[in-house]
């Protein structure tokens, strides 16, 4: 991750020798070897559109409250609509994929996903826009896992690592400028800029379409392969009432609470004994997948509640521009970018846990340290160098704890492995956008137009900043939780 590859991917070996077809599951080839670099890019620009949108939105969220009279119950649902959809679903969309031609469901996905964001950029009230997510993250979960498996499926294997390698350095370049394109948009675009933001995926993602249209030659699936619609409904109940629960219920929030533990468990019931479930409960019984797993919820917990409410409040409280609130986003791709291919060397020889538990320990010290001054309201001086920790200690993070998760799993449950982290990391911010939500308003008080919204009086910066530094203190000792699970870890095995 984070290094180059040159223009020679997808192409033959030294001398000119033409590359071998690369077999569909039927034993004919998916594209001609000419279209496999076309393909690739394809995957990279709608896997990146997915990747990019939490960010974008957590931008473009006061705009959009602002715009739609959205309460901050409601901005909490605008997140979490797309990530319980996408959380619930991304597993039963690789399936999916398996069964009816990864370039088929791929394309699906697209259409589903960029008809979801036409949605937005036409919501006139909070309920629409809403739906208008969550249908948007049912596109983003047939997008996901098919960009992977359609790369897998392109290259033959002594070309796959080098192919993946560009997808991942270009997938975290856009992560890392879609955030500040967006804040482009909504800082030089006026009041109903929020809808540009939106829109943009809609050439993007016809073009990446019309390439899986056009390229692809035969994706035939796998006709006996089964889909777990079971899990699936379940998965998506059981997330949507805990999210419920969590997002300012009110007297429903125990009941809610109640029905969400109980339909979850029904779910776990059921993978236990679904012939093919989508997600296999075995694979925790592996101390080291349970251990990674775990120390994943507890980290993504603590990264999706900063990056999710501190754009909020900077550009609510603090005065910072849309375009200036990316300086929050962008150390962190590029830290990624940079060191992730170095982390994983340092993983092989020392051992992926004590890397986990060293960068989490520096995530918990940047998010302590946005608690602390969070009184302060100095993005530039305080919030950015934070961010910038924080950017560095996930870099130390990401790819040891891949790395982990892929050792804890058998060579042929790779993409189960991969699928399930990917879920956790998921579910892991629907809970803390919902629980970080209700925990700042309840903090914040009355003391003015309330939490998230736009002020500039000093009670409601003052109550802000105190509402803020609850949600940084909680994301600083669930981080602090990741870096002691994996620091167990490291111990066990030593």
């Amino acid at each position: 991750m984070g290094r180059r590859i040159g223009n020679g991917v997808g192409h033959g070996a030294a001398g000119g020798a033409a590359p071998a077809p690369v077999a569909s599951p039927a034993g004919r080839p998916l594209c001609d070897p000419a279209d496999r670099t076309s393909l690739l890019w394809a995957a990279i620009l709608a896997s990146s559109l997915g990747f990019i949108d939490s960010s974008v939105t957590a931008i473009a969220i006061p705009a959009i409250r602002s715009a739609l009279d959205a309460g901050l119950t409601g901005a909490q649902w605008i997140s979490n609509a797309y990530l319980v959809a996408l959380s619930a679903l991304v597993l039963a969309g690789g399936a999916m994929g398996d069964r009816f031609g990864v370039a088929r469901i791929f394309r699906l996905g697209i259409v589903v996903f960029a008809a979801g964001s036409l949605a937005c950029t036409l919501a006139q009230d909070t309920g629409s826009m809403i739906a208008a997510r969550a249908f948007k993250g049912i596109g983003a979960a047939l997008m996901v896992p098919g960009s992977m498996a359609l790369i897998g499926r392109l290259y033959p294997r002594e070309e796959r690592g080098r192919a993946l390698g560009l997808w991942a350095a270009a997938s975290t370049a856009t992560t890392a400028l879609g955030p500040v394109l967006g804040g482009m948009i909504l800082t030089w675009g006026g009041p109903e800029a929020w809808r540009i933001v939106f829109a943009v995926n809609l050439p993007l993602g016809a073009g990446a379409w019309w390439i899986l249209r056009t390229r692809v030659r035969h994706d035939p699936g796998r006709p006996g392969t089964p889909v777990d619609w079971g899990g699936a409904a379940l998965a998506t109940l059981g997330l949507g009432l805990g999210a419920a629960a969590l997002t300012g219920a009110g007297a429903l929030a125990w009941p809610l609470g109640g029905a969400a533990l109980a339909v979850l468990a029904g779910f776990v019931a059921w993978e236990a004994r679904s012939p093919h479930p989508m997600m296999r409960l075995g694979l925790f019984a592996d101390p080291g997948f349970a251990a990674a797993n775990l120390a994943t919820l507890f980290l993504y917990f603590g990264l999706a509640a900063v990056m999710f409410y501190l754009p909020m409040v900077a550009i609510a409280a603090w005065r910072v521009t849309p375009l200036e609130v990316t300086a929050a986003f962008v150390p962190l791709s590029v830290m990624i970018g940079l060191l992730s291919a170095p982390a994983g060397r340092w993983a092989d020889r020392v051992g992926a846990a004590p890397l986990i538990a060293g960068g989490s320990a520096l995530v918990a010290l940047a998010y302590a340290t946005l608690a602390m001054t969070a009184g302060q309201a100095d993005f530039w001086g305080r919030a950015v160098p934070a961010m910038v920790v924080s950017g560095l200690g996930m870099a130390l993070v990401v790819a040891p704890l891949t790395a982990a998760v892929m050792a804890a799993a058998g060579d042929a449950e790779q993409g189960a492995a991969s699928g399930i982290n990917n879920a956790v990391s998921r579910v892991a911010g629907t809970m803390a956008v919902a629980a970080m939500g209700t925990l700042a308003g309840s903090v914040y008080g009355t003391a003015g137009p309330g939490f998230g919204l736009p002020g500039v009086a000093p009670e409601h910066v003052a109550a802000t900043g105190r509402a803020f530094a609850a949600v940084a203190w909680t994301a600083a000792a669930a981080a602090a939780a990741a870096a002691a699970i994996s620091l167990g870890r490291a111990r066990r095995r030593g």
